[in-house]
């Protein structure tokens, strides 16, 4: 009889979800190369589609679709990663622009469009991820827009030579680093002399206009989960820096046909070496 409780009916019914839901995700499962290196790239805060397309370039692993990995993170084995994945992207964060009195700059509406178009490598967008209201410090943040390889270095204590320094270490390591697009942050008061230090052409976003550097944006998301919001930088020790750096860069992404930047940087230097001067 309709809307009457059945207890037959209901244990036969959960007897059958629990029978089924044993095999999502057992393509996976049954393969322990292929569970280890998605269960790696998951924890590693990949989406399923980013594992999904790294997989073409992994030849011996089997290919699985982004649906698949979905079903894996839903069923009894994959449950311990999708908690981890919750977890880290449980926290929201919120930013907020501020008047910074700067002389004359060059905005980006004269960037060159081979800038706008990602057309060469060097072309960097840089940020500042700054610590809780009880901490001190900051992360400089730079990621190129070409190959999107990113650059973190630690400011502390806050101060201009210091920010100064930050961008030269980079420099020194990323010696293809020819343009940077930032905010109208107060730290830039004497940009000339930081773009004549480094040797390159500094444009502003307009004022509240963050998402003009999106890139160094997205960036500094994927930054926000291994260091929250709130979180004292000072504290935050240079080994973790480069683990976290190693981390990002290691990252396949969709927009560089899932290979990273890492890889991407590599082929660069690699071309570079073999053009004849």
């Amino acid at each position: 009889m309709r809307g009457r409780y059945d207890s037959r009916k209901a244990h036969h019914k959960a007897y059958v979800r629990r029978k089924y839901g044993k095999y999502q995700g057992m393509r996976i499962v049954h393969h322990p190369s292929l569970r280890d290196f998605v269960e790696r790239m998951l924890m590693d805060d990949l989406s399923p589609e980013a594992v999904a397309g790294r997989l073409r370039h992994c030849p011996p692993l089997p290919r699985v679709s982004a649906r698949t990995i979905r079903r894996f993170l839903a069923s009894v084995y994959g449950r311990r990663i999708a908690a981890h994945r919750w977890l880290r992207r449980a926290r929201r964060r919120h930013r907020y622009g501020k008047k910074t009195p700067l002389p004359p700059r060059t905005f980006i509406d004269r960037r060159p469009a081979y800038i706008n178009q990602r057309r060469r490598v060097g072309d960097g967008e840089a940020d500042f991820i700054v610590s809780g209201k009880s901490g001190r410090g900051m992360l400089l943040v730079v990621t190129d827009r070409k190959t999107r390889m990113t650059f973190l270095e630690r400011i502390l204590p806050v101060s201009i030579p210091r920010m100064e320094g930050a961008f030269l270490h980079i420099k020194r390591r990323f010696p293809e680093l020819r343009t940077l697009t930032t905010d109208n942050d107060i730290l830039f008061r004497h940009h000339e002399r930081l773009a004549a230090l480094l040797q390159t052409r500094i444009f502003f976003c307009r004022p509240y206009h963050a998402w003009e550097k999106g890139t160094v944006e997205n960036t500094n998301k994927r930054v926000r989960q291994d260091i929250p919001k709130g979180s004292d930088l000072s504290r935050v020790v240079p080994r973790r820096i480069r683990a976290l750096e190693a981390k990002l860069n290691r990252r396949p992404m969709a927009c560089l046909r899932y290979r990273t930047p890492t890889e991407m940087l590599a082929r660069h230097r690699t071309r570079k070496q073999k053009t004849p001067r």
